[in-house]
């Protein structure tokens, strides 16, 4: 017989702990959803004769508030807006918004852009905060995060963030790790929904590293919805049914996700060991061709971060660098989608001296003509050496014992503007 005073603190205990359980069962899922930009940061942006000015701060606005709506109406969730009107929330506002709400998914949407006026590159891509170790993966993360300057709280939180520096890029590799998983799995629902649904091209979920992403302590994506200089994509992005396909998408990506997590919810998985760095590099290598290419060659299908190594006269086409063996199957899948099905991925020795006998030198120009002697070339590179083989010339520059000298000789040589240089490998 339990006596009346410890059959009350029972009770008590007991009442408690269901009260606890129904409180977080009952818990809304909060979603943050970032419209990227506003303002006067009107973000990517062409104008089309018959569209119009297509611009990246309305389109993701647009696409943002009709997802808003569809979650919204129902009970289940809780939907929090970083901005419902042409303004620009901080990158430090976002998050810090996201974070203060303890929110379960970070949304933010926005609209892609490629250097070239009008676009070959096509199609959607998610992007995941995450280690990237290829020292040339600037490009779109410089895109995204040259933001930072336009607030006074982002310059002082980010004092030490250079954009144009590899090395700010990487430091940020280990961060949020643990969110990596999960924001992988709604990526990949929302890039499935695109193709199955709406019959789009995807490009893949990719890990970079945005400030927009880093700083958030939940699972965090970053959608480019279509590339603004692309006509289709632009038109379907600006219009209001190709907005609300795309908010469609979106919902039920969040919907199958929310499901999953539900799921789990009552067993959580334990922490997975943090993934270590494999003894090697590996690069993807996309084609052996005779012919030479440039970074903006259609032939590349809009990849970018290729290294090009001349070898007995073929050209092979490397696509990213990394030593880890999660970003390695994730730049083999990015090469198959996009096009090069027979690509894979291939081991190299960091720093390994090539045998007495060979070298890497750097190919400088190729042409039917020879440079002229008053060149930005054989003024910068008056021991550049020079070659002719059936008619060709070939200027070449340097011997290299390892292939990151080789690389390193490549990127200080395109800092003097000597631009679309490829490195050889050679025998004595």
């Amino acid at each position: 017989m339990i006596r009346p005073t410890l059959y009350n603190k029972f009770f008590f205990l007991l009442t408690f702990f269901i009260s606890l359980s129904y409180f977080y069962s009952q818990k809304k899922f909060t979603i943050v959803l970032d419209a990227g930009h506003g303002g006067s940061d009107i973000g990517a942006n062409r104008n089309y004769s018959d569209i119009g000015s297509v611009q990246e701060k309305n389109v993701t606005l647009g696409i943002v508030l009709k997802l808003g709506r569809m979650l919204e109406k129902n009970k289940d969730y809780k939907v929090i807006y970083t901005r419902k009107i042409d303004e620009y929330p901080s990158l430090t506002n976002r998050t810090d918004l996201a974070n203060r709400s303890k929110a379960d998914l970070f949304i933010s949407v926005h609209v892609n852009s490629s250097p070239s006026k009008s676009a070959t590159a096509q199609g959607t891509e998610t992007f995941v905060q995450g280690p990237n170790q290829n020292k040339a993966n600037l490009d779109v993360a410089k895109a995204e995060n040259d933001v930072i300057f336009l607030d006074e709280k982002d310059k002082e939180n980010f004092a030490s963030y250079n954009p144009s520096s590899p090395e700010s890029l990487i430091a940020l590799k280990i961060q949020q790790s643990k969110y990596l998983e999960a924001s992988l799995i709604i990526g990949g629902l929302v890039e499935e929904n695109f193709v199955k649904k709406d019959k789009r091209m995807s490009r893949g979920v990719k890990q970079e590293n945005l400030h927009v992403l880093r700083m958030n302590a939940m699972p965090s994506i970053l959608i480019e919805t279509g590339f603004v200089n692309n006509y289709d994509d632009a038109h379907y992005i600006s219009t209001e049914e190709g907005q609300q396909a795309i908010a469609e998408s979106i919902f039920n990506a969040i919907t199958s996700y929310k499901k999953m997590v539900d799921r789990n919810v009552k067993e959580p998985e334990p922490e997975k060991p943090v993934e270590q760095p494999l003894k090697n590099d590996f690069r993807i290598l996309l084609m052996s061709s005779p012919n030479k290419y440039t970074t903006e060659d259609s032939a590349l299908k809009g990849l970018k971060y290729i290294l090009t190594i001349k070898e007995n006269g073929f050209y092979k086409y490397y696509y990213g660098t990394t030593n880890y063996a999660s970003v390695r199957d994730n730049n083999l899948k990015t090469a198959k989608d996009a096009g090069f099905r027979n690509s894979m991925a291939i081991s190299f020795v960091p720093n390994q001296t090539l045998g007495s006998s060979s070298y890497y030198t750097i190919e400088i120009y190729v042409g039917k003509d020879k440079l002229d002697s008053k060149s930005n070339i054989l003024k910068t590179l008056p021991e550049i050496i020079r070659n002719k083989e059936n008619g060709t010339f070939y200027y070449t520059y340097g011997k290299y014992k390892t292939l990151e000298k080789a690389v390193k000789a490549q990127k200080d040589f395109e800092s003097k503007g000597i631009t679309n240089t490829i490195i050889e490998k050679k025998s004595k």
